[in-house]
């Protein structure tokens, strides 16, 4: 989600979906979304585009994984 709040403007959320291999209409029909952050984030949008694995690779830090290894289940 904080993804997603950073894209700020439509064309920018459009653009930047397309380039993570979602189709030019796709792209437009859910960069130009109205929905909330709240919304999106439990929608299919981000969930299919931005992956856990592509935000691992960035950098960014997984916390279901940490919450799992401070935490035997």
């Amino acid at each position: 989600m904080y993804i997603w709040k950073q894209w700020k403007l439509p064309r920018t959320r459009v653009k930047n979906l397309m380039k993570l291999g979602m189709p030019e209409w796709k792209a437009y029909r859910n960069g130009s979304t109205r929905k909330g952050y709240w919304a999106i984030a439990g929608s299919g949008i981000l969930h299919h585009t931005i992956t856990n694995e592509r935000l691992a690779r960035r950098g960014y830090y997984d916390i279901s994984k940490a919450y799992k290894s401070l935490h035997l289940i």
